[in-house]
């Protein structure tokens, strides 16, 4: 069976394939050229990341097609429900990539809190005395209340490294069983912090001098963060968003960080992928990445590893 890893699968997860008698092909198919090049190849699986659709007119195009993988958590680039009901195999990889996103959320919660991303883009331009000046109101992260929008697997890896510097941590979820954090303190030892997320996200918008948001948009496709969220939240809070885009409406996010009533806010994603908005990318009080939370060595071995062991299980004797 020929396999399509169109956004590319990392060396181990296509060797695990490959020793299991599949073919991988892992040459870029254009988007706009994807049914057709599945077609004259005879691939029956698609494997993608965050780049490649598959949608209605994919799928209808490629009869062949027995299954779809996402390399990652969210699968809103597959039309995931039509797939399903055409008999085609849908997976993704929910456990592999939380560590990954989750140090990237700290390392943007440290950047907005100290301006890292605009000094650097102006030390080479600038001079110091005007610089340290610029950058003279960083805060710390030690004592701050963190609030996690979305407390699954990402949210809970992140919990983890947030008390373990020293934050406390409110979680919002759609349910609120209590959840045993783990917190390695090095040495092998660990400290165990039970968090029981609240119901109601306006209840706590109030509370929180940072927020990571780890959901996907409303069933209806609107933004979860929208005006009327930014004036509940406190004056100054700072945001982390490596979930979707348009999860934050970004109109409502430039009114709110030119106002002052969000002092800083890093974005992992955007509505327009891969062409954000300059207004986004040339804000002084925004850093960005370019959809880079699973992007690791380690979280990419294991999204390999994971999708090869879920097509194996299910495919290797077809």
């Amino acid at each position: 069976m020929k396999i399509l890893a169109n956004d590319g699968i990392s060396d181990l997860g296509k060797s695990l394939l490959e020793k299991a008698g599949f073919t991988v092909i892992t040459e870029k198919v254009d988007q706009d050229n994807l049914a057709s090049e599945v077609n004259a190849q005879g691939i029956e699986m698609i494997l993608v990341r965050s780049a490649t659709t598959v949608r209605k007119e994919v799928i209808d195009a490629c009869p062949a097609l027995k299954l779809i993988g996402r390399g990652g958590v969210g699968m809103d680039n597959i039309d995931v429900q039509y797939a399903r009901d055409k008999g085609i195999t849908v997976i993704n990889t929910p456990a592999s990539s939380s560590q990954s996103v989750a140090e990237l959320v700290m390392g943007h919660l440290f950047a907005i809190s100290r301006s890292l991303n605009d000094s650097y883009k102006n030390i080479e331009t600038g001079d110091f005395s005007t610089l340290k000046k610029k950058y003279a109101k960083g805060v710390e992260l030690r004592g701050k209340t963190l609030g996690i929008i979305g407390f699954g697997r990402i949210g809970q890896s992140l919990a983890s490294y947030a008390l373990g510097c020293g934050m406390d941590v409110i979680a919002i979820d759609q349910f609120n069983n209590p959840v045993s954090i783990n917190v390695p303190i090095g040495n092998g030892n660990q400290a165990i912090v039970n968090i029981t997320p609240s119901l109601s996200l306006t209840d706590e918008l109030g509370k929180l001098d940072y927020i990571s948001i780890h959901v996907p948009k409303q069933a209806d496709g609107s933004a979860v963060i929208t005006s009327k969220e930014f004036a509940m939240m406190k004056k100054g809070v700072r945001l982390v968003n490596a979930a979707r885009g348009g999860v934050i409406n970004e109109d409502d996010l430039l009114v709110a960080l030119n106002s002052g009533q969000v002092a800083a806010i890093a974005l992992d994603v955007f509505e327009n992928e891969p062409n954000p908005r300059k207004e986004l990318l040339n804000h002084p009080n925004i850093a960005c990445t370019p959809h880079i939370g699973a992007a690791t060595l380690e979280a990419q071995d294991r999204i390999g590893e994971e999708l090869a062991s879920l097509i194996i299980s299910q495919f290797a004797n077809a």
